[in-house]
């Protein structure tokens, strides 16, 4: 690109983030109200939607466009995993008949569970294994055991352990991406997704099975992520909104947070929070051409990550100031998404009210992910989840 490019475009940059912050700083923050109760029924409603639209091969609907009534092709394994930890998150909350479903999509992730370094991953061919995909298995594994007690799967669970700690480089960098047929992982490709991911389930294997090490590995990722990660892979506007690093930093606080942990919640409480803050007021922005709502899996992202620190800092003094700004933030965050969440009545305008009720939709179009990360976020501020074990 040519300088005057590189300026112009830089200057445009900066009048169009002027105006939304004028616009934000304008704008009437608006935080409906929600019980508990309405929290737990919202993330209910959420869990029902995806037990609809599950399949009997055990995956489900990825995308739905309302307005066209029409299921989206295509897949993804790692949201796969996601949804079904969700789902398990669910089952912890006192919904446990929601395992059978969980179940049927976890039948599927085993069935694809191919050996990998000295573990084993989640595979979707076989040629290579993803992060993300294995780490979010590990966590619906670890979900699933402190709902049901039942340890059948701790072998598995083990395995994908040792997969992630595998794929950990100097520093505690991760590499995102696993060559099963050249045995090895393929170096400089990270995901600014799946080492929070990988972080969070070691700290879950750690609580699981507390005399096994995991903390070691988990606490070297976790110091990674908190003092270099923004910087060695170049995210922008520091630091990166990572729940997967926030739920970490909630099951490593059991045992306790270092000095730059704390200094990284805090870093990460301000961020999530003022992304709560700017989207409370969204209603009041003169833009009424436009959605500039965030998609379901944003918000919920958000209340997911700040519910996950309001827990860290239950269990560290050092964050007892934060307590207070912290439960106002997740219950605006959760009250905006249960407000947004189509009901029956509304459902049934629609050609197919099944994929509506209980979905979030922007521009008329709803993901798994919206329900997943609405779901947990749901769960969170309504205090039904903790770290696993406690």
């Amino acid at each position: 690109m040519r300088t005057g490019a590189r300026i112009a475009s830089a200057a445009a940059l900066w009048v169009g983030s002027f105006a939304g912050l004028r616009l934000s700083a304008l704008a009437p923050e608006d935080c409906p109200d929600s019980s508990r109760a309405e929290l737990r029924a919202a993330a209910g409603a959420a869990g029902a939607w995806i037990e609809r639209s599950q399949g009997a091969d055990g995956r489900y609907v990825y995308e739905y466009d309302r307005d066209a009534d029409r299921v989206a092709p295509g897949y993804n394994i790692v949201r796969h995993a996601g949804v079904t930890m969700s789902l398990y998150q669910l089952a912890r909350a006192g919904h446990p008949e929601i395992v059978e479903t969980a179940d049927a999509a976890l039948a599927v992730m085993l069935d694809n569970l191919a050996p990998a370094g000295a573990g084993a991953a989640f595979v979707e061919n076989d040629t290579s294994a993803r992060l993300g995909a294995s780490a979010l298995m590990a966590a619906a594994l670890a979900q699933r055991r402190d709902a049901t007690g039942d340890d059948r799967y701790d072998d598995e669970l083990r395995a994908l352990g040792r997969f992630l700690v595998g794929q950990i480089t100097t520093g505690g960098q991760m590499l995102n991406v696993y060559d099963l047929q050249g045995e090895a992982p393929i170096p400089d490709q990270t995901s600014r997704y799946s080492t929070g991911e990988a972080a969070w389930a070691m700290a879950q294997l750690h609580n699981l099975f507390p005399d096994e090490g995991w903390d070691v590995h988990a606490r070297r990722v976790l110091d990674y992520l908190a003092t270099a990660r923004d910087e060695v892979e170049g995210l922008d506007l520091p630091p990166w909104a990572d729940q997967w690093a926030a739920y970490t930093l909630a099951e490593v606080s059991a045992w306790g947070l270092d000095e730059h942990h704390v200094r990284y919640a805090r870093s990460l409480a301000e961020r999530f929070g003022l992304l709560v803050r700017a989207e409370s007021q969204k209603d009041g922005w003169p833009l009424p051409f436009i959605d500039t709502r965030a998609r379901g899996a944003g918000l919920g992202v958000w209340v997911e990550g700040l519910g996950a620190l309001a827990a860290a800092a239950d269990s560290d003094d050092r964050l007892a100031d934060l307590r207070t700004p912290l439960d106002a933030r997740v219950k605006c965050g959760a009250a905006l998404l249960a407000e947004r969440q189509p009901d029956r009545r509304q459902a049934e305008s629609w050609n197919a009210p099944s994929l509506v009720e209980g979905a979030w939709f922007r521009y008329d179009v709803t993901r798994m992910d919206d329900q997943q990360h609405a779901l947990s976020g749901l769960l969170v501020a309504a205090g039904e989840l903790g770290p696993v074990g406690s």
